[in-house]
């Protein structure tokens, strides 16, 4: 149950009451009216703009608009005060009856509290990590890996049926690179002196065990064999040996994707996906041959001063045409970039969800351009970037791995700090904006901790669980009915400000959904740990607010009933964060 959807229906159909509503109801835009927490809480649970948003095309004064929208409300039994503030804003207190309902009614849901059918079931597919299979995964991965992964986790929660989506970079000029680097530690286990690793090539210790089990499998076989031959046959088992690292690397990070697409299956059979989505732009007007100006600055990769085969991006959105064949016949990256889309399209997905390293900033709208090329502007494409992470001990940057030889790997963090500091601390602000990480803060046990403070109130959530069994001993908590026991029990107003904070949840995560951003969900969190924590202070020093008081055995079960809520809550969360709710901190 949403509670500011229900009071938006309420308001809504107050505002049907009103005689100057009714006569220009067909003018009358209801989606602007709103319904939030008032930024101040002492002004009442809830606030509405509708006076704000609908007194000008009535004609009418909003303040004069609002008293009458008031006077409705008053009506509303479930109301217990309704005020005008400022030009015509609306602030409600609801009565303590509706706070229990509505307490019950979370503790029947459980963990289906806060769920939402805002998704409709709607096929999405985010893509997310798709690092290069050359070496083990990095920090700079691992944001891009925890938003995407939260990310797709809060849009099933929300209701939509989400696909996640790892894109292999296994087809391009690195993993020749990645071939050549591996024949040398095969060319070393076979007891060669090889020196140091030839600039432009990958250094980092972790190809030593592909280059022993290439030894192991083959010999000396390959040493004697031309380039030609032996760089197919490595290319494969480097490939293999990478993404079997990179699945380990997520593993740890409790990152899992339901599908591993291979860019070589887009250039398998002649390419014939690759040929098959160029003829299909070609088909709607978009493709053409011509030359492109240099562009300013550095020039790219794939620019030439000679006719190719070009999309007519600058048609969809882009800010340049976009070569899709080169003069000499060769496809593009981004030829491989349109197949790519056009295959998520063909399975059925309008919505698609990219996230991106901040350094990939100049595709964004090359991407969007294709997905309305390919789509006739059928599907959403939508890119989001993930700024940097800077390390820190300390307040001391780090920068060097041994593992890797130049990068800080994402397991080296996971292993020191665990998964859930990680996982947490990334999405601890918002993805666009720079992150500081430093591994001294994220494992002291503080409130300055987030994922600390959040599982602690999980934690201290079951231990109150615990002390009831103790000042009860035969109290069967699980076959207590805790929904009905809240129901003209709770009644206090730091108990009822609790049930506040829990009932923003469902709010959060169709905001959070809607707007893509996960980090709202480690933010609200915070905030109702925050709660819980500040009401279990104050039972220290008012005994009559503790969760369990030995002399009140049905006050008692009536509380455990919103400590249920509150945990239910917290691991709902916890889980789209994608971490751990622990009954104890150790």
């Amino acid at each position: 149950m949403n509670l500011f959807t229900d009071f938006e229906v309420r308001i809504k159909n107050a505002l049907e009451q009103i005689d100057i509503v009714r006569e220009k109801r067909s003018e009358l835009d209801f989606g602007r009216v709103g319904v939030e927490p008032p930024r101040d809480a002492s002004h009442g649970d809830v606030a509405t703009n509708a006076a704000m948003v609908l007194s000008k095309p009535l004609g009418t004064n909003p303040r004069a608009l609002a008293e009458i929208i008031v006077a409705k409300l008053k009506k509303d039994a479930d109301v217990a005060e309704v005020s005008v503030a400022g030009p015509g804003f609306i602030n409600i207190r609801l009565a303590v009856g509706y706070w229990q309902r509505l307490l019950s009614t979370m503790i029947s849901e459980g963990g289906k509290f806060g769920r939402s059918a805002l998704g409709d079931g709607r096929k999405v597919n985010v893509e997310y990590v798709s690092a290069n299979p050359t070496g083990p995964m990095h920090v700079g991965h691992c944001r891009g890996a925890v938003v995407g992964d939260a990310l797709a986790n809060l849009l099933a929660f929300a209701g939509y049926a989400v696909t996640k989506e790892y894109y292999i970079n296994d087809a391009g000029s690195q993993i020749d690179v990645l071939a050549r680097s591996v024949f040398i530690r095969y060319r070393e286990a076979l007891g060669e002196q090889v020196g140091e690793i030839p600039a432009g090539l990958y250094p980092g210790d972790y190809l030593v065990p592909v280059g022993e089990a290439l030894a192991k499998e083959f010999g000396t076989k390959l040493r004697g064999m031309p380039e030609d031959q032996w760089l197919p046959i490595i290319k494969e088992r480097a490939i293999d040996a990478m993404m079997a690292m990179i699945r380990e690397d997520l593993e740890a990070l409790n990152v899992h994707h339901d599908v591993f697409f291979s860019e070589r299956t887009l250039h398998a059979n002649g390419a014939a996906l690759i040929r098959t989505a160029i003829n299909d732009l070609t088909f709607k007007g978009y493709v053409y041959k011509g030359a492109l100006p240099p562009p300013k600055g550095q020039l790219p990769e794939d620019w030439e001063d000679r006719e190719q085969t070009l999309f007519r991006s600058t048609e969809v959105g882009d800010d340049i045409d976009r070569p899709l064949i080169k003069s000499d016949g060769s496809y593009t990256y981004f030829a491989a970039d349109v197949a790519y889309f056009k295959n998520k399209f063909d399975r059925g997905f309008n919505e698609m969800i990219y996230i991106l390293g901040a350094d990939h900033g100049g595709y964004v709208k090359r991407l969007e351009a294709v997905a309305r090329g390919v789509s006739d502007g059928e599907a959403k494409l939508t890119v989001l970037l993930c700024q940097l992470v800077k390390l820190f001990r300390d307040g001391e940057p780090v920068k060097m791995s041994k593992r890797s030889g130049d990068f800080v790997t994402l397991r080296e963090v996971v292993d020191e700090v665990g998964r859930d500091s990680v996982r947490f601390m990334m999405l601890y602000r918002k993805s666009s904006e720079p992150l500081d990480f430093d591994f001294a803060k994220v494992t002291e046990q503080s409130k300055d901790n987030p994922v600390f403070y959040v599982q602690y109130a999980h934690a201290r959530c079951m231990s109150v669980f615990r002390q009831a069994k103790e000042a009860f001993p035969d109290l069967d908590i699980a076959s207590v009915d805790l929904a009905k026991a809240v129901i003209g029990m709770i009644s206090d107003p730091a108990e009822l400000q609790l049930i506040a904070k829990v009932a923003e949840f469902p709010r959060i995560i169709e905001a959070a959904a809607q707007s893509q951003e996960p980090h709202r969900i480690a933010f609200y969190l915070y905030d109702l740990a925050s709660s819980f924590h500040g009401h279990w202070n104050k039972g220290k020093d008012l005994p009559e607010l503790r969760f369990v008081n030995d002399k009140n055995r049905e006050l008692s079960i009536a509380r455990l009933g919103l400590v249920h809520a509150v945990a239910s809550v917290l691991k709902s969360g916890l889980g789209i964060t994608g971490t751990a709710a622990p009954d104890e901190m150790r």
